[in-house]
């Protein structure tokens, strides 16, 4: 007889538990980690990180979007916002500049596909324009991450990213850009060398993709 296995919720938020195994193992990775109840709290905490003035770059994530941290960095007035800078700019004539501003700015600020238990980021993109920051460029990294979004390993991350993320992501890439998405570029982040630098806001209660 064969038992069917079901498939990993990966909808589901995690448990306490698992909230806290994830964040110890990140932090014995070299990540800040901080454990909040929701969204309020990681929208009043951006602001307390990151200094009025800094120039900010908010990734595509639909986590910021429906917390409202998207629009408090790109339309407040408090930061030197990156990304209306790169709308404003010519494509073809301003290339060189916006690859410098995506790259390297003061703080970079997104979320994550997964998180695991042994303490690992991974994020997917089909640009791969935020992950030059995520990886180092940023002289500051920080991840809102919803609970749903941990995992034990470095193996489920992948599926998740696969099997849950990029079906929903496609979706809405359909709606707004016409075409689909692609995982075209992974970045898994397995340890933070540099101090400071990579902060995970972990969230207790499930958001984005």
């Amino acid at each position: 007889m064969t038992t069917l296995i079901p498939a990993t919720p990966f909808a589901d938020p995690a448990p306490a538990q698992r909230l806290e195994r994830a964040a110890a193992a990140l932090r014995s990775h070299g990540f800040t980690v901080e454990i909040l109840d929701d969204t309020a709290a990681a929208r009043t905490r951006i602001k307390d990180l990151i200094p009025d003035g800094a120039s900010v770059f908010t990734g595509a994530s639909e986590t910021l979007r429906l917390s409202g941290i998207d629009d408090d960095i790109n339309t407040s007035g408090r930061y030197d916002a990156i990304k209306p800078r790169v709308l404003a700019m010519d494509r073809a004539t301003g290339a060189d500049d916006i690859r410098r501003l995506l790259a390297s700015p003061d703080v970079a600020v997104g979320s994550v596909h997964a998180v695991t238990e042994t303490g690992s980021l991974v994020v997917a993109s089909a640009s791969g324009s935020q992950l030059p920051g995520y990886a180092g460029g940023a002289a500051r990294a920080i991840w809102i991450v919803g609970a749903q979004k941990v995992v034990p390993d470095l193996s489920t991350a992948l599926r998740r990213v696969e099997e849950h993320s990029l079906p929903l992501e496609s979706a809405r890439a359909m709606r707004v850009y016409g075409q689909p998405s692609a995982i075209n570029r992974l970045l898994v982040l397995n340890a933070e060398t540099r101090p400071g630098h990579g902060t995970v806001l972990l969230l207790r209660e499930a958001i984005g993709f």
